[in-house]
């Protein structure tokens, strides 16, 4: 019969942290052989699915969460976060802000452009060739999410996303020397040519397109890309909180005062 002590002892379940007085171990490991010998990607992975990364997959990783920091205050997270800064809000407060604007639309990009990779990937698995399977892929992903595929083109970078472009020749480098496959370097590619081709015109890979590609070489499930994208931009809103709480300012709304929103008078002519 279990004491109440075990209940409470079972309440949480973790194979992340062992802690108790004295001793801190990350899945196994003591804080203390951690602290100088791993870098912060490499805490990261270790955290987030256990294991540590070769230096050469710790680069890629790196690459990718770098890549993502920031985007500047015409992103909704960024404004957000900001606009909060100006509300007297403390920078937990403004982090959290900008955080939270980062759904489906904005912030979750990689984690639907890699269910599409993976899906993809099945399909190849199953024996169909690549064409066949990016082209039902596609077909499968519009039919869940629409038209418009996360990870190529994009409303502001015309026509190249500049971070797209390193980071899958940064990608393409670690295939060449085994760190991954390049499976999905290939899938992604794939995916871009056959938009490209049925548009008539070219579409460039962004930013959600390259680090999709970079989590799943390293073999992150999707809806990581959405968290480790999270993890990554926070940096660019802890940054853009704490300019704005330098510069000052009360009550930033998201246009200057002098802009009026347009007023659209409901029609009562029926």
């Amino acid at each position: 019969m279990s004491t109440d002590a075990d209940a409470i002892r079972h309440w949480w379940r973790t194979s992340i942290i062992e802690m108790e007085p004295g001793k801190i171990a990350f899945r196994g490991t003591p804080i203390e052989e951690l602290i100088g010998n791993v870098s912060f990607p490499q805490m990261i992975w270790l955290m987030v699915r256990g294991g540590t990364p070769s230096e050469a997959e710790a680069r890629l990783f790196e690459a990718a969460l770098v890549a993502g920091v920031d985007h500047g205050p015409q992103a909704p997270s960024i404004a957000a976060a900001r606009m909060a800064s100006t509300c007297g809000l403390g920078l937990n407060n403004a982090i959290a802000t900008g955080v939270n604007m980062l759904g489906d639309v904005h912030g979750g990009a990689g984690e639907q452009c890699a269910e599409l990779y993976y899906d993809i990937s099945r399909r190849l698995d199953e024996g169909t060739v690549l064409i066949n399977a990016v082209q039902e892929g596609l077909d499968n992903w519009r039919s869940e999410y629409g038209k418009i595929v996360s990870g190529f083109g994009h409303r502001f970078h015309k026509p190249t996303d500049p971070r797209a472009p390193r980071l899958m020749a940064l990608v393409r480098a670690a295939a060449s020397e085994g760190t991954v496959s390049g499976r999905y370097t290939d899938i992604g590619e794939a995916v871009q040519a056959e938009l490209g081709r049925a548009r008539g015109t070219p579409i460039a890979m962004n930013i959600d397109g390259a680090t999709a590609v970079i989590f799943c070489e390293l073999g992150f499930p999707s809806p990581l890309s959405r968290g480790l994208f999270c993890l990554s931009r926070s940096v660019g809103i802890l940054a853009h909180s704490w300019e704005q709480m330098n510069q000052g300012g009360r009550n930033k709304g998201p246009m200057p005062p002098r802009f009026l929103p347009e007023y659209d008078p409901e029609d009562h002519s029926e």
